[in-house]
């Protein structure tokens, strides 16, 4: 595994630290559950998800989000990680749904069935969102650009934003791993590269109320153009992605 660094905020200093030697062993025994499919496997190495879980400092008994969850990569790793004490809410948007199906037959394929009985699935418009709890993390993984597009209705990003707050604990964290747009860009890219610019959503979740406390590189690959889509063979599996960490102050 290579080495990477993760950023951290701490009273306004930032730390530079060498995330292998960061990795706990629960990250480690998610990663190795016997249960993952083995499509699941083998995106292990190009997802890095030893740096990226380490990073999301998931817990035994947490409340967690996987919000726009596809097939289910981190949803069972999250299960895991938080254990029989804790809970995994797959949250799919309804418009997601009906732009890609499979990803809730899948999530209904083992959600709520050992070993992930304490995962839920829910399928809910993506501007009436709602939790039946307050939860110690948001999750979403290669998603967050595409709210800004005409298939998920271009929803009111300011009004989601702070319902994405709200469905926190005082405390809690959202996560956004997202393909990085070239500085600049905006939200302009958000539907034919499939990317966004860091710093639009490091705007918008400041506007929104949320405190931004940390970056990872793991996943930054200094060699993208910026200029091809995800899916483009130049590209695909090694686009330069961000993760940024926010906490509800």
């Amino acid at each position: 595994m290579r080495r990477c660094t993760l950023m951290l905020m701490t009273a306004g200093l930032a730390f530079a630290l060498a995330s292998h030697a960061q990795v706990p062993s629960g990250v480690t025994a998610a990663i190795a559950d016997s249960h993952r499919p083995a499509e699941d496997r083998a995106q292990d190495a190009d997802r890095h998800v030893a740096d990226v879980l380490a990073f999301a400092n998931v817990r035994p008994g947490d409340r967690v989000v996987d919000l726009m969850p596809g097939t289910g990569y981190y949803t069972r790793l999250f299960s895991t990680l938080v254990g029989p004490r804790g809970k995994v809410y797959a949250l799919q948007p309804a418009e997601m749904d009906k732009a890609a199906p499979k990803g809730l037959q899948s999530l209904r394929g083992f959600a709520g069935q050992p070993p992930y009985d304490n995962v839920a699935v829910l399928l809910q418009p993506v501007a009436s969102m709602s939790l039946p709890e307050k939860v110690d993390l948001v999750w979403t993984s290669q998603n967050y650009h595409d709210l800004h597009d005409p298939f998920m209705g271009s929803p009111d990003m300011a009004k989601l934003d702070r319902m994405l707050l709200d469905a926190l604990r005082p405390g809690g964290t959202l996560i956004v791993l997202d393909h990085a747009a070239a500085p600049g860009t905006g939200v302009a890219h958000t539907d034919d590269l499939h990317r966004i610019d860091p710093a639009v959503v490091k705007a918008e979740l400041a506007a929104a109320g949320f405190r931004l406390d940390g970056e990872s590189d793991a996943l930054r690959n200094p060699d993208d153009p910026h200029t091809a889509g995800l899916r483009d063979p130049s590209v695909r599996g090694h686009t330069d992605r961000f993760i940024l960490r926010f906490v509800k102050p």
